[in-house]
Formats: structure tokens, sequence, C-alpha cells
């Protein structure tokens, strides 16, 4: 009678064997499908590189792209490579800070709105949806016109816009913890402090005289010309600190995407996570704005082109989205400074006009509720 039982094990085996080499099939798809998704971040860096190649060639100095390269590399290996005066006055100090400066902004902005969008569950959200850039720009009215600002000199607009922008930043997380930091809550406080320092902004502008106004109009459309290399210390220094904790943060966000109930029953409590990721894209969002001004749409267009080339996984999508905000806020600088040369277009016009197209699809397309549901 035991004859007739010694088949069952040998199926059991069987099938177990047939469900070990399944999964094992998944595993291999799943690290072949990282890949690839690693190999095209670093496709983008390579373009990025050789974009900031060309970009640097282009203006009154007739240069070429090994010229450019080869005074980039002489400043790091003298003994071997000799380089131009001109050529290391130029590219040195004038343009590569500019790109430079241009890649970290739209990191920057790619990354916060990659978790703006995630935390607050909705694809318009932006560094700009919670008013971040309304309360800098107050910082620099009320610098320009009455002159109150905490420092003084070459400091002035940019540190009373980044005290600002993190005031702001802080009325809004207070006001979503008194009722709950959900999602809705945040969205609506931001849009309300939004309204409120876009209106003392155009109050100050109303007393204003006409060398105030100019000031405020121009650092309002935003542009790349502050940076230079004495101020990247603490530019630097805020990335360093905020875009690890961001990172060490993207499981927890795939997790809120699917819900806050589900999330924490995993043991991530989201309102935590929400507030803490809120509050350092804020610091990080404040940081580039006191230096660029009012750059808009990177931080909406870079995370849905990231979503739609990576997928929604924010382990990879939070660096992709950086990396393809700082490609596009680079490339869209090079079109502003030489698609009418001499003249330079600020920046955040340029963005503006190339990012406004794709929120009108946004907006009207409407189906791609399956990122955020």
């Amino acid at each position: 009678m035991s004859d007739q039982y010694q088949p069952v094990p040998e199926t059991a085996d069987r099938g177990r064997m047939t469900v070990n080499e399944k999964l094992e099939k998944v595993r291999r798809e799943h690290s072949q499908l990282m890949g690839r998704k690693i190999a095209f971040i670093g496709l983008i860096v390579v373009i990025i590189i050789l974009a900031v190649g060309f970009i640097i060639t282009l203006g009154p100095l007739g240069m070429t792209i090994p010229q450019v390269y080869q005074t980039l590399l002489a400043r790091f290996f003298p003994q071997f490579i000799t380089m131009d005066p001109v050529f290391e006055q130029v590219v040195w100090n004038i343009r590569f800070p500019r790109i430079i400066g241009g890649i970290f902004a739209g990191f920057g902005f790619g990354i916060c709105g990659c978790v703006m969008q995630a935390v607050l569950k909705n694809p318009l959200a932006s560094p700009f949806t919670l008013g971040i850039s309304a309360g800098a720009h107050f910082g620099v009215a009320i610098a320009a016109v009455f002159g109150i600002a905490i420092v003084g000199g070459a400091y002035l607009l940019i540190v009373n816009a980044f005290l600002f922008a993190m005031l702001c930043s802080f009325f809004i997380v207070s006001l979503a913890s008194l009722k709950g930091a959900t999602s809705e809550t945040l969205i609506l406080a931001g849009i309300a402090v939004n309204y409120l320092f876009s209106s003392l902004s155009q109050l100050m502008a109303y007393f204003a005289n006409d060398e105030q106004l100019r000031l405020m109009s121009l650092w309002g459309m935003g542009d790349l010309s502050a940076f230079s290399w004495s101020k990247f210390g603490l530019f630097v220094g805020i990335f360093a600190i905020c875009t690890p904790i961001l990172l060490v943060k993207a499981r927890d966000l795939n997790l809120m995407t699917i819900g806050d109930d589900t999330a924490k029953s995993l043991g991530v409590d989201a309102n935590q996570v929400r507030m803490l990721t809120m509050m350092v894209s804020s610091m990080l969002v404040a940081t580039i704005v006191c230096f660029t001004g009012t750059i808009g749409f990177i931080g909406l267009v870079a995370p849905h082109m990231a979503r739609i080339l990576i997928g929604t996984d924010h382990r990879i999508l939070i660096p992709a989205s950086g990396i393809i905000g700082a490609c596009l806020l680079i490339c869209a600088d090079a079109v502003a400074m030489n698609i009418i040369g001499p003249t330079i277009i600020p920046t955040g016009i340029m963005t503006a006009l190339l990012g406004v197209p794709f929120f009108l699809y946004l907006v009207l397309k409407g189906k791609r509720k399956e990122f955020w549901q």
C-alpha cells in the first residue's frame, strides 16, 4: 500500500522545482530590468557630459568641443595638458560655473518634484505648488524696496530669499500639522500661502520705484547668472545633506503611493515620512531658488518624463528625475542664451515656454491615474 503513495512526493518535488524556477526567472528578469534602467540613467549622464562641451562652445569666442575638454582637463592635470589663458578665463570662470549651477539646480528641482508628487499623490505637484518661490520672491521684494535684510553686500538678496522661502515652508508644514499631514491639507495650505506671498509681493511692487521694480522683475524671471565658484560652498553642502535623505526614503515613498493605510500596515508612518520629505525638499528648493530666482516647470516635467521612461520605482525614479531635470535646465538655458544673441533671455522664461505645452498636455490628457492610485 505504501507503493501507491510513492509517486506523490515525486510530483510534489517536481512542482516545488517548477515554482523555484519561476521565482528564479522573475528575479533574473527583475535584475535585467534594473540593469537596463541604470544603463539608461548612465546614458543620460553621458548626454549631459557631451552637452556641456557643446554648450560651452556657443558664444562669440570660437572654440571647438575638444578645446573645451582640453581646457577643463588642464585645470586638474596642468603637468600633462597646457591651455590657452583666454580659453581658461572664458571656460572656467564664466561659462562652466553657470552650467554646473544649472546641473545642480535642475537635479534639485527634478528630485524635489518627484518626491512632492509622490507624497502629495498629485501628478501636477511641483516644488512651487507649496508657494516656496512666492515666499522667496517676497523676501527679495522686502530687501529691494525697504532694504530690510539679515546681511548686506552681495548676499543681501540671496539670504533674504532663502530665509523667507524657509519661513513659507515652515508655515505650510505648521498649518498642515494642525489638521494632520495629509496630502490634501498640504496642497490647500500651499495654495493659500502661495496667494498670500504673491499678493504681498505685488503690494511691494506697487510702492517700488523703477529701479527696485526692475530688480524684482529680473529676479522673478529666473536666471543662472548668479552662480560663481565662490558661492558653491553652501550650495553643495545643502545638496550633500538633503539628497541622501530623500534617496533613503525611496522605499517608503513606493509604499505610500499604494496608500497610507497599506504603508502603515507595513510599518511606515506615512504622515511622518510626508512631513520629513516635504521639509527636506523645501529646504533644497529654497536653496536653489535663492540663487536662481523663479524657474518653473522643471520640477513638474522632469519627474513625468522619468516616470514614462523608467517606471514608478522611486529607488531609480528619484535620481532619474534629477538627471533629466539637469539635462532639461542646461539645454533650456543654452537656448535662452543663444536664440536671439547677443540678448540673453532669462532662463525661467524659456523653461516656462518649453514647459507650458507639456503642462497643458497633462491637464487635457488626465488618464495616467495608475501612478497615483
